[in-house]
Protein backbone atom coordinates (compact mmCIF):
# COMPACT_ATOMS: atom_id res chain seq x y z
CA UNK A 1 0.00 0.00 0.00
CA UNK A 2 1.06 3.58 -0.64
CA UNK A 3 2.45 5.59 2.24
CA UNK A 4 -0.04 8.23 3.38
CA UNK A 5 2.58 10.96 3.23
CA UNK A 6 2.87 10.47 -0.54
CA UNK A 7 -0.84 10.79 -1.37
CA UNK A 8 -3.95 12.65 -0.25
CA UNK A 9 -7.47 11.26 -0.54
CA UNK A 10 -9.65 14.31 -1.26
CA UNK A 11 -12.88 12.34 -1.32
CA UNK A 12 -13.15 12.76 2.47
CA UNK A 13 -12.62 15.68 4.82
CA UNK A 14 -13.04 19.44 4.44
CA UNK A 15 -13.04 20.60 0.77
CA UNK A 16 -11.61 24.04 1.63
CA UNK A 17 -8.87 22.52 3.78
CA UNK A 18 -7.89 20.07 1.03
CA UNK A 19 -7.94 22.71 -1.70
CA UNK A 20 -5.99 25.32 0.27
CA UNK A 21 -3.54 22.79 1.66
CA UNK A 22 -2.94 21.50 -1.85
CA UNK A 23 -2.79 24.95 -3.46
CA UNK A 24 -0.25 26.61 -1.14
CA UNK A 25 2.75 24.43 -2.16
CA UNK A 26 1.64 24.82 -5.78
CA UNK A 27 1.57 28.59 -5.35
CA UNK A 28 5.08 28.66 -3.91
CA UNK A 29 6.27 26.43 -6.75
CA UNK A 30 4.54 28.51 -9.42
CA UNK A 31 6.04 31.69 -8.03
CA UNK A 32 9.49 30.17 -8.22
CA UNK A 33 8.72 29.03 -11.77
CA UNK A 34 7.71 32.55 -12.73
CA UNK A 35 10.96 33.70 -11.26
CA UNK A 36 12.53 32.29 -14.43
CA UNK A 37 10.74 34.88 -16.54
CA UNK A 38 11.06 37.66 -14.00
CA UNK A 39 14.82 37.23 -13.63
CA UNK A 40 15.21 37.00 -17.41
CA UNK A 41 13.46 40.36 -17.79
CA UNK A 42 15.18 42.06 -14.86
CA UNK A 43 18.68 40.94 -15.85
CA UNK A 44 18.18 41.76 -19.53
CA UNK A 45 16.39 45.06 -18.86
CA UNK A 46 19.02 46.31 -16.44
CA UNK A 47 22.25 44.92 -17.92
CA UNK A 48 21.58 44.73 -21.68
CA UNK A 49 18.80 47.23 -22.49
CA UNK A 50 15.20 47.68 -23.53
CA UNK A 51 15.75 46.32 -27.06
CA UNK A 52 17.01 43.02 -25.67
CA UNK A 53 14.11 43.03 -23.21
CA UNK A 54 11.71 43.47 -26.13
CA UNK A 55 13.45 40.60 -27.96
CA UNK A 56 12.86 38.25 -25.02
CA UNK A 57 9.33 39.54 -24.45
CA UNK A 58 8.17 39.06 -28.02
CA UNK A 59 8.95 35.32 -27.64
CA UNK A 60 6.69 34.93 -24.60
CA UNK A 61 3.53 33.95 -26.46
CA UNK A 62 5.49 31.64 -28.78
CA UNK A 63 7.08 29.90 -25.81
CA UNK A 64 3.63 29.43 -24.32
CA UNK A 65 2.40 27.99 -27.63
CA UNK A 66 5.05 25.29 -27.90
CA UNK A 67 5.27 24.47 -24.20
CA UNK A 68 1.49 24.18 -23.89
CA UNK A 69 1.28 21.41 -26.47
CA UNK A 70 3.25 19.04 -24.23
CA UNK A 71 1.95 20.37 -20.90
CA UNK A 72 -1.65 19.90 -22.06
CA UNK A 73 -1.04 16.19 -22.48
CA UNK A 74 0.48 16.07 -18.99
CA UNK A 75 -2.72 17.60 -17.62
CA UNK A 76 -4.78 14.96 -19.42
CA UNK A 77 -2.66 12.20 -17.91
CA UNK A 78 -3.05 13.74 -14.47
CA UNK A 79 -6.84 13.83 -14.83
CA UNK A 80 -6.94 10.12 -15.65
CA UNK A 81 -4.69 9.26 -12.71
CA UNK A 82 -6.82 11.37 -10.32
CA UNK A 83 -10.06 9.73 -11.42
CA UNK A 84 -8.68 6.20 -11.15
CA UNK A 85 -7.17 7.05 -7.78
CA UNK A 86 -10.52 8.41 -6.57
CA UNK A 87 -12.17 5.21 -7.75
CA UNK A 88 -9.51 3.20 -5.84
CA UNK A 89 -8.39 1.50 -9.08
CA UNK A 90 -4.63 1.19 -8.42
CA UNK A 91 -4.03 -1.11 -11.39
CA UNK A 92 -5.10 1.52 -13.92
CA UNK A 93 -3.24 4.24 -12.01
CA UNK A 94 -0.03 2.32 -12.70
CA UNK A 95 -0.93 1.61 -16.33
CA UNK A 96 -1.60 5.32 -16.88
CA UNK A 97 1.76 6.33 -15.41
CA UNK A 98 3.56 3.76 -17.60
CA UNK A 99 1.92 4.92 -20.82
CA UNK A 100 2.57 8.56 -20.02
CA UNK A 101 6.14 7.88 -21.16
CA UNK A 102 5.05 7.16 -24.73
CA UNK A 103 2.52 9.98 -24.89
CA UNK A 104 4.86 12.70 -23.64
CA UNK A 105 7.93 11.55 -25.56
CA UNK A 106 6.08 11.50 -28.89
CA UNK A 107 4.53 14.92 -28.26
CA UNK A 108 7.84 16.45 -27.15
CA UNK A 109 9.82 15.33 -30.19
CA UNK A 110 7.12 16.63 -32.52
CA UNK A 111 6.75 20.01 -30.81
CA UNK A 112 10.52 20.58 -30.52
CA UNK A 113 11.04 20.02 -34.23
CA UNK A 114 8.10 22.22 -35.26
CA UNK A 115 9.08 24.97 -32.84
CA UNK A 116 12.72 25.10 -33.91
CA UNK A 117 11.93 25.13 -37.63
CA UNK A 118 9.03 27.60 -37.56
CA UNK A 119 10.56 30.24 -35.27
CA UNK A 120 11.86 32.70 -37.94
CA UNK A 121 8.61 32.62 -39.91
CA UNK A 122 6.45 33.10 -36.83
CA UNK A 123 8.52 36.03 -35.57
CA UNK A 124 8.24 37.75 -38.94
CA UNK A 125 4.51 37.07 -38.91
CA UNK A 126 4.40 38.88 -35.58
CA UNK A 127 6.00 41.90 -37.26
CA UNK A 128 9.01 41.71 -34.97
CA UNK A 129 11.22 44.78 -35.64
CA UNK A 130 14.41 44.15 -37.62
CA UNK A 131 16.44 45.63 -34.78
CA UNK A 132 15.62 42.72 -32.46
CA UNK A 133 14.56 39.81 -34.69
CA UNK A 134 17.96 38.06 -34.68
CA UNK A 135 18.07 38.08 -30.87
CA UNK A 136 14.48 36.85 -30.77
CA UNK A 137 15.24 33.93 -33.10
CA UNK A 138 18.29 32.96 -31.05
CA UNK A 139 16.36 33.10 -27.78
CA UNK A 140 13.36 31.17 -29.11
CA UNK A 141 15.34 28.40 -30.79
CA UNK A 142 17.46 27.88 -27.71
CA UNK A 143 14.46 27.60 -25.39
CA UNK A 144 12.79 25.13 -27.78
CA UNK A 145 15.60 22.71 -26.95
CA UNK A 146 14.32 22.68 -23.37
CA UNK A 147 10.83 21.41 -24.19
CA UNK A 148 11.79 17.83 -23.27
CA UNK A 149 12.79 18.95 -19.78
CA UNK A 150 9.51 20.81 -19.37
CA UNK A 151 7.49 17.81 -20.57
CA UNK A 152 9.21 15.38 -18.19
CA UNK A 153 8.86 17.68 -15.20
CA UNK A 154 5.21 18.51 -16.03
CA UNK A 155 4.40 14.84 -16.51
CA UNK A 156 5.91 13.75 -13.19
CA UNK A 157 4.33 16.73 -11.40
CA UNK A 158 0.88 16.14 -12.91
CA UNK A 159 0.92 12.52 -11.74
CA UNK A 160 2.13 13.39 -8.24
CA UNK A 161 -0.54 16.11 -7.95
CA UNK A 162 -3.21 13.69 -9.15
CA UNK A 163 -2.23 11.44 -6.25
CA UNK A 164 -2.62 14.39 -3.88
CA UNK A 165 1.08 15.27 -3.51
CA UNK A 166 1.62 18.92 -4.34
CA UNK A 167 4.69 19.38 -2.16
CA UNK A 168 7.27 17.19 -3.91
CA UNK A 169 7.23 19.12 -7.25
CA UNK A 170 7.82 22.31 -5.25
CA UNK A 171 11.22 21.18 -4.02
CA UNK A 172 12.55 20.68 -7.52
CA UNK A 173 11.13 23.95 -8.79
CA UNK A 174 12.95 25.76 -6.00
CA UNK A 175 16.16 23.98 -6.94
CA UNK A 176 15.80 24.78 -10.63
CA UNK A 177 14.88 28.40 -9.86
CA UNK A 178 18.08 28.82 -7.86
CA UNK A 179 20.03 27.31 -10.75
CA UNK A 180 18.28 29.62 -13.22
CA UNK A 181 18.89 32.79 -11.21
CA UNK A 182 22.54 31.94 -10.65
CA UNK A 183 23.21 31.10 -14.29
CA UNK A 184 21.27 34.14 -15.54
CA UNK A 185 23.56 36.49 -13.65
CA UNK A 186 26.68 34.51 -14.52
CA UNK A 187 26.00 34.18 -18.26
CA UNK A 188 24.74 37.74 -18.80
CA UNK A 189 26.67 39.86 -16.32
CA UNK A 190 29.98 38.01 -16.13
CA UNK A 191 30.13 36.26 -19.53
CA UNK A 192 28.35 38.95 -21.61
CA UNK A 193 26.24 36.27 -23.33
CA UNK A 194 23.18 38.57 -23.53
CA UNK A 195 19.95 36.96 -24.79
CA UNK A 196 21.57 33.58 -25.48
CA UNK A 197 22.82 33.41 -21.90
CA UNK A 198 19.31 33.95 -20.55
CA UNK A 199 17.90 31.19 -22.76
CA UNK A 200 20.73 28.78 -21.91
CA UNK A 201 20.23 29.35 -18.18
CA UNK A 202 16.54 28.56 -18.59
CA UNK A 203 16.92 25.24 -20.38
CA UNK A 204 19.63 24.05 -17.97
CA UNK A 205 17.33 24.85 -15.04
CA UNK A 206 14.45 23.00 -16.71
CA UNK A 207 16.65 19.94 -17.22
CA UNK A 208 17.61 19.99 -13.54
CA UNK A 209 13.92 20.04 -12.52
CA UNK A 210 13.10 17.16 -14.86
CA UNK A 211 15.94 14.85 -13.87
CA UNK A 212 15.74 15.37 -10.12
CA UNK A 213 11.93 15.04 -9.95
CA UNK A 214 11.97 11.81 -11.96
CA UNK A 215 14.70 10.24 -9.81
CA UNK A 216 12.94 11.24 -6.60
CA UNK A 217 9.52 9.98 -7.78
CA UNK A 218 11.01 6.59 -8.66
CA UNK A 219 12.81 6.42 -5.33
CA UNK A 220 9.98 7.53 -3.03
CA UNK A 221 6.71 6.74 -4.80
CA UNK A 222 5.90 3.04 -5.39
CA UNK A 223 3.52 3.89 -8.25
CA UNK A 224 6.54 4.91 -10.33
CA UNK A 225 8.33 1.58 -9.85
CA UNK A 226 6.72 -0.20 -12.77
CA UNK A 227 7.07 -3.79 -13.98
CA UNK A 228 7.89 -4.83 -17.55
CA UNK A 229 4.29 -5.90 -18.12
CA UNK A 230 2.98 -2.54 -16.93
CA UNK A 231 5.39 -0.74 -19.28
CA UNK A 232 3.89 -2.41 -22.33
CA UNK A 233 1.93 0.10 -24.46
CA UNK A 234 -1.77 0.10 -23.56
CA UNK A 235 -3.83 1.42 -26.47
CA UNK A 236 -6.83 2.22 -24.28
CA UNK A 237 -4.83 4.31 -21.82
CA UNK A 238 -2.91 6.08 -24.60
CA UNK A 239 -6.17 6.89 -26.38
CA UNK A 240 -7.70 8.28 -23.18
CA UNK A 241 -4.57 10.35 -22.56
CA UNK A 242 -4.77 11.92 -26.00
CA UNK A 243 -8.57 12.27 -25.83
CA UNK A 244 -8.36 14.28 -22.61
CA UNK A 245 -5.00 15.93 -23.18
CA UNK A 246 -5.29 17.13 -26.77
CA UNK A 247 -8.29 19.45 -26.14
CA UNK A 248 -6.41 21.03 -23.21
CA UNK A 249 -3.26 21.34 -25.32
CA UNK A 250 -5.23 22.88 -28.19
CA UNK A 251 -6.97 25.24 -25.80
CA UNK A 252 -3.63 26.45 -24.47
CA UNK A 253 -2.29 26.62 -28.01
CA UNK A 254 -5.22 28.75 -29.15
CA UNK A 255 -4.71 31.03 -26.15
CA UNK A 256 -1.04 31.27 -27.14
CA UNK A 257 -2.02 32.07 -30.73
CA UNK A 258 -4.33 34.81 -29.50
CA UNK A 259 -1.50 36.20 -27.38
CA UNK A 260 0.73 36.10 -30.45
CA UNK A 261 -1.87 38.06 -32.39
CA UNK A 262 -1.98 40.63 -29.61
CA UNK A 263 1.84 40.66 -29.53
CA UNK A 264 1.74 41.45 -33.23
CA UNK A 265 -0.47 44.46 -32.48
CA UNK A 266 1.89 45.50 -29.68
CA UNK A 267 4.88 45.32 -32.02
CA UNK A 268 3.34 47.89 -34.36
CA UNK A 269 3.66 50.53 -31.61
CA UNK A 270 7.47 50.21 -31.36
CA UNK A 271 10.07 49.13 -28.82
CA UNK A 272 8.85 51.32 -25.93
CA UNK A 273 5.32 49.86 -25.93
CA UNK A 274 6.79 46.40 -26.49
CA UNK A 275 8.92 46.82 -23.37
CA UNK A 276 5.86 48.06 -21.41
CA UNK A 277 3.82 45.08 -22.55
CA UNK A 278 6.65 42.68 -21.67
CA UNK A 279 6.82 44.10 -18.15
CA UNK A 280 3.05 44.05 -17.52
CA UNK A 281 2.87 40.52 -18.92
CA UNK A 282 5.57 39.37 -16.52
CA UNK A 283 3.79 40.99 -13.58
CA UNK A 284 0.42 39.53 -14.63
CA UNK A 285 2.03 36.10 -14.83
CA UNK A 286 2.87 36.49 -11.14
CA UNK A 287 -0.68 37.69 -10.39
CA UNK A 288 -2.09 34.64 -12.13
CA UNK A 289 -0.17 32.17 -9.99
CA UNK A 290 -2.62 32.05 -7.05
CA UNK A 291 -5.44 31.47 -9.53
CA UNK A 292 -3.41 28.84 -11.37
CA UNK A 293 -2.44 27.09 -8.14
CA UNK A 294 -6.02 27.07 -6.93
CA UNK A 295 -7.09 25.72 -10.31
CA UNK A 296 -4.62 22.82 -10.16
CA UNK A 297 -5.92 22.00 -6.70
CA UNK A 298 -9.51 22.09 -7.98
CA UNK A 299 -8.58 19.82 -10.91
CA UNK A 300 -7.21 17.15 -8.59
CA UNK A 301 -10.02 17.62 -6.08
CA UNK A 302 -12.78 17.38 -8.71
CA UNK A 303 -11.02 14.51 -10.50
CA UNK A 304 -10.80 12.38 -7.38
CA UNK A 305 -14.36 13.16 -6.31
CA UNK A 306 -15.99 12.64 -9.70
CA UNK A 307 -14.08 9.35 -9.89
CA UNK A 308 -15.67 8.44 -6.55
CA UNK A 309 -19.09 9.65 -7.75
CA UNK A 310 -19.30 12.58 -5.27
CA UNK A 311 -20.98 15.24 -7.48
CA UNK A 312 -22.32 17.33 -4.58
CA UNK A 313 -18.87 17.45 -3.05
CA UNK A 314 -17.46 18.75 -6.34
CA UNK A 315 -20.00 21.60 -6.33
CA UNK A 316 -19.19 22.48 -2.72
CA UNK A 317 -15.51 22.70 -3.57
CA UNK A 318 -16.24 25.16 -6.39
CA UNK A 319 -18.30 27.45 -4.16
CA UNK A 320 -15.53 27.66 -1.60
CA UNK A 321 -12.91 28.25 -4.31
CA UNK A 322 -14.88 31.15 -5.82
CA UNK A 323 -14.84 32.89 -2.44
CA UNK A 324 -11.05 32.52 -2.32
CA UNK A 325 -10.75 34.07 -5.79
CA UNK A 326 -12.91 37.05 -4.78
CA UNK A 327 -10.89 37.79 -1.65
CA UNK A 328 -7.57 37.63 -3.48
CA UNK A 329 -8.77 39.74 -6.42
CA UNK A 330 -10.01 42.54 -4.18
CA UNK A 331 -6.77 42.55 -2.19
CA UNK A 332 -4.74 43.22 -5.36
CA UNK A 333 -6.54 46.43 -6.36
CA UNK A 334 -4.82 48.76 -3.86
CA UNK A 335 -1.46 47.16 -4.69
CA UNK A 336 -1.86 47.91 -8.41
CA UNK A 337 -3.13 51.47 -7.88
CA UNK A 338 -0.70 52.55 -5.18
CA UNK A 339 2.45 50.60 -6.05
CA UNK A 340 2.19 49.96 -9.80
CA UNK A 341 4.92 52.42 -10.78
CA UNK A 342 7.29 51.22 -8.07
CA UNK A 343 6.87 47.62 -9.21
CA UNK A 344 7.67 48.56 -12.81
CA UNK A 345 10.88 50.29 -11.68
CA UNK A 346 12.25 46.88 -10.74
CA UNK A 347 12.49 46.10 -14.46
CA UNK A 348 13.59 49.31 -16.15
CA UNK A 349 14.89 52.81 -15.52
CA UNK A 350 13.28 54.68 -18.47
CA UNK A 351 10.64 57.13 -17.09
CA UNK A 352 8.29 56.78 -20.08
CA UNK A 353 8.20 52.98 -19.78
CA UNK A 354 7.56 53.27 -16.03
CA UNK A 355 4.68 55.73 -16.56
CA UNK A 356 2.90 53.73 -19.26
CA UNK A 357 3.38 50.29 -17.70
CA UNK A 358 2.27 51.54 -14.27
CA UNK A 359 -0.98 52.89 -15.70
CA UNK A 360 -1.50 49.70 -17.71
CA UNK A 361 -1.38 47.66 -14.50
CA UNK A 362 -4.17 49.78 -13.04
CA UNK A 363 -6.33 49.07 -16.08
CA UNK A 364 -6.00 45.29 -16.01
CA UNK A 365 -6.25 45.01 -12.20
CA UNK A 366 -9.94 45.92 -12.44
CA UNK A 367 -10.54 42.61 -14.23
CA UNK A 368 -8.57 40.26 -11.97
CA UNK A 369 -11.73 38.61 -10.62
CA UNK A 370 -12.73 37.76 -14.19
CA UNK A 371 -9.30 36.23 -14.68
CA UNK A 372 -9.71 34.04 -11.60
CA UNK A 373 -13.14 32.95 -12.75
CA UNK A 374 -11.62 31.54 -15.91
CA UNK A 375 -9.21 29.34 -13.97
CA UNK A 376 -11.47 27.79 -11.33
CA UNK A 377 -14.55 26.66 -13.33
CA UNK A 378 -12.31 25.49 -16.17
CA UNK A 379 -10.23 23.46 -13.71
CA UNK A 380 -13.35 21.76 -12.37
CA UNK A 381 -14.55 20.92 -15.88
CA UNK A 382 -11.16 19.48 -16.80
CA UNK A 383 -10.90 17.46 -13.61
CA UNK A 384 -14.29 15.91 -14.25
CA UNK A 385 -13.27 14.92 -17.77
CA UNK A 386 -15.12 17.64 -19.67
CA UNK A 387 -11.96 18.67 -21.52
CA UNK A 388 -13.82 18.94 -24.83
CA UNK A 389 -15.07 22.31 -23.64
CA UNK A 390 -11.45 23.46 -23.60
CA UNK A 391 -11.63 23.95 -27.38
CA UNK A 392 -14.57 26.33 -27.06
CA UNK A 393 -12.83 28.08 -24.22
CA UNK A 394 -9.68 28.55 -26.28
CA UNK A 395 -11.70 29.75 -29.26
CA UNK A 396 -13.38 32.33 -27.04
CA UNK A 397 -10.04 33.79 -25.98
CA UNK A 398 -8.74 33.84 -29.57
CA UNK A 399 -11.84 35.63 -30.81
CA UNK A 400 -11.88 38.13 -27.97
CA UNK A 401 -8.23 39.10 -28.30
CA UNK A 402 -8.46 39.53 -32.06
CA UNK A 403 -11.76 41.43 -32.09
CA UNK A 404 -11.19 43.58 -29.01
CA UNK A 405 -7.64 44.48 -30.09
CA UNK A 406 -8.85 45.52 -33.54
CA UNK A 407 -11.62 47.67 -32.07
CA UNK A 408 -9.87 49.30 -29.11
CA UNK A 409 -6.52 50.12 -30.73
CA UNK A 410 -8.23 51.60 -33.80
CA UNK A 411 -9.96 54.27 -31.69
CA UNK A 412 -7.63 57.32 -31.77
CA UNK A 413 -8.36 58.48 -28.23
CA UNK A 414 -7.48 54.99 -26.91
CA UNK A 415 -4.57 53.99 -29.16
CA UNK A 416 -2.02 51.69 -27.53
CA UNK A 417 -4.03 51.64 -24.27
CA UNK A 418 -6.36 49.32 -26.18
CA UNK A 419 -3.75 46.58 -25.70
CA UNK A 420 -4.49 46.39 -21.98
CA UNK A 421 -8.22 47.04 -22.39
CA UNK A 422 -8.23 44.00 -24.69
CA UNK A 423 -6.60 41.87 -22.00
CA UNK A 424 -9.15 42.83 -19.33
CA UNK A 425 -12.18 42.48 -21.61
CA UNK A 426 -10.96 39.06 -22.79
CA UNK A 427 -10.71 37.82 -19.19
CA UNK A 428 -14.24 38.94 -18.32
CA UNK A 429 -15.85 37.51 -21.46
CA UNK A 430 -14.09 34.16 -21.18
CA UNK A 431 -15.05 33.81 -17.51
CA UNK A 432 -18.73 34.22 -18.41
CA UNK A 433 -18.42 31.42 -20.99
CA UNK A 434 -16.71 29.11 -18.44
CA UNK A 435 -19.41 29.69 -15.84
CA UNK A 436 -22.09 29.08 -18.45
CA UNK A 437 -20.62 25.67 -19.21
CA UNK A 438 -20.48 24.78 -15.53
CA UNK A 439 -24.14 25.62 -14.97
CA UNK A 440 -25.12 23.47 -17.96
CA UNK A 441 -24.10 20.49 -15.81
CA UNK A 442 -22.71 18.28 -18.58
CA UNK A 443 -19.47 17.84 -16.64
CA UNK A 444 -21.28 15.50 -14.22
CA UNK A 445 -21.31 12.74 -16.85
CA UNK A 446 -17.83 13.05 -18.41
CA UNK A 447 -15.69 10.91 -16.07
CA UNK A 448 -13.41 8.39 -17.83
CA UNK A 449 -13.69 5.92 -14.96
CA UNK A 450 -15.81 2.95 -15.95
CA UNK A 451 -15.55 3.68 -19.68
Amino acid sequence: MMSKKNVTDMTVGSPAKHILGFAVPLLIGNLFQQLYNMVDSIVVGNYVGKDALAAVGTCGSMNFLFFSLSSGLAIGIGIIVAQYFGAKDEKNVRFTIANAVYVLLAATLFVTLIGYMSTPALLRLLQTPDTIINDSILYMRTTCLGILGIAVYNGVSAILRALGDSKTPLYFLILSSIVNVTLDVYFVYFCNMSVFGVALATIIAQAVAAITSLIYAYWKNPYFRLTKDELKPNKDIILKSFTLGIPVALQNSMIAVSCMVLQGVVNTFGETIMACYTITSRIEQIVQQPYSSLAMAVTTYSGQNIGAGNVDRVKKGLRQSVLMVLIFSLSLLPVAYLLGGQIVRIFVKEPEVIRIAGQALRITSLCYFGLGMIYVPRALLNGCGDTGFSLLNGLTEVTCRIVYAAIFTSIPVIGFWGIWLTTGATWVTTSVVCLGRYFQGKWQYKAVVGK
